[in-house]
């Protein structure tokens, strides 16, 4: 064979292949992940959400890619971010960890399927019609915690019982989470007989002035509201627990693990793996309106013991003896 025609031979034979390679990866569904907070804060969640898909033979960059929408721990990002992702018509959006991501990508779209993992009932934020049906092109997973916060607080007013004022954080750029946590907050605190002060912090030089006016107030103890853009935030939730001697509790075993006082709730790595395996049902044909919202049913509680030391409190047996954890 001649050169040349053995040059036209090679060439021709690739040119196939290539297109065939193309028409592959534009077959390849795509999963548009939208989150309020940051690549490197969510980095760990990811991984588990990863694992999720893993669970129904999905992985990304062999059988389902992944464009990802960072907002940043700015939640008015989020529904450009998600309009973004409809327009590049992905197969399924996942909104993940976060109320304001889960709002913001059922208004883009009304028939992307799309899966959330929120903290708040959803029924009520208007997400789904039913836990059990949700309806239209949304489920998800909800760990309820917004309605655990009075939990929280009668958790620290038995750590405290002399303590007569108690402090809420919560963040106004979530209002839904805010609204249903301080409302929920406000009547236990009635219940217990206690003070409510409810602060509001959206940056991090607000977490100092909380922190500070907090201690000014004589408040016992702090309840941090769940949020997004707190989860991204717990080591320095934690050192300022430390450095103002303000008792707090949180939601992620996390926050007590980085030197907070106290955590109660679920787990942030199965709420996101639950949404992998949801994402990926859906990638298989299942219909989001079929998929029952799945729902936290496992609270778990975790007492840094050297925290407490620390502040110069002493742990009460009575939660001792119910804590899954106790850090040292």
């Amino acid at each position: 064979m001649r050169r040349r025609d053995f040059i036209k031979a090679i060439v021709g034979s690739a040119i196939p292949w290539s297109f065939a390679a193309r028409a592959q990866q534009s077959a390849m569904p795509v999963i548009g992940f939208l989150c309020a907070t940051t690549a490197q804060g969510y980095a760990a969640e990811l991984a588990a959400f990863r694992q999720g898909l893993n669970q129904n033979g999905f992985a990304e960059g062999h059988n389902v890619a992944i464009e990802y929408r960072w907002a940043d721990d700015q939640n008015d990002r989020l529904p450009a971010l998600a309009a973004d992702l409809v327009r590049r018509q992905v197969t399924v959006i996942a909104a993940a960890g976060s109320t304001p991501a889960a709002l913001a990508a059922k208004a883009a779209t009304s028939t992307i399927p799309i899966v959330f993992y929120v903290g708040v009932d959803p029924v009520t934020a208007g997400l789904v019609t039913s836990l059990a049906q949700p309806g239209g092109n949304i489920t998800g997973v909800t760990t309820m915690n917004a309605e655990v916060v009075p939990k929280r607080l009668e958790l620290t007013h038995e750590l405290m019982p002399t303590a007569t004022t108690m402090a809420l954080l919560v963040n106004p750029t979530s209002p839904t989470l805010a609204d249903t946590s301080t409302k929920e907050a406000q009547a236990a605190a009635q219940t217990l007989g206690l003070q409510l002060i409810v602060f509001q912090a959206s940056t991090e030089p607000d977490l100092d002035k909380v922190f500070a006016t907090a201690v000014q107030l004589r408040a016992g103890a702090i309840v941090i509201s769940p949020d997004a853009w707190f989860n991204s935030l717990s080591k320095q939730l934690a050192a300022l627990t430390l450095h103002y001697a303000m008792p707090t509790i949180y939601q992620f075993r996390q926050f007590a693990a980085a030197g907070g006082l106290l955590s109660y709730g679920g787990s942030v790595l199965e709420f996101n793996r639950q949404i992998g395996v949801l994402a990926g049902r859906i990638l298989k044909g299942e219909k989001p309106a079929d998929l029952p919202v799945q729902q936290s049913t496992r609270m778990e509680l975790f007492i840094n013991l050297k925290t407490a030391k620390a502040l110069g409190l002493t742990i009460p047996l009575s939660l001792l003896g119910r804590a899954d954890e106790v850090i040292e």
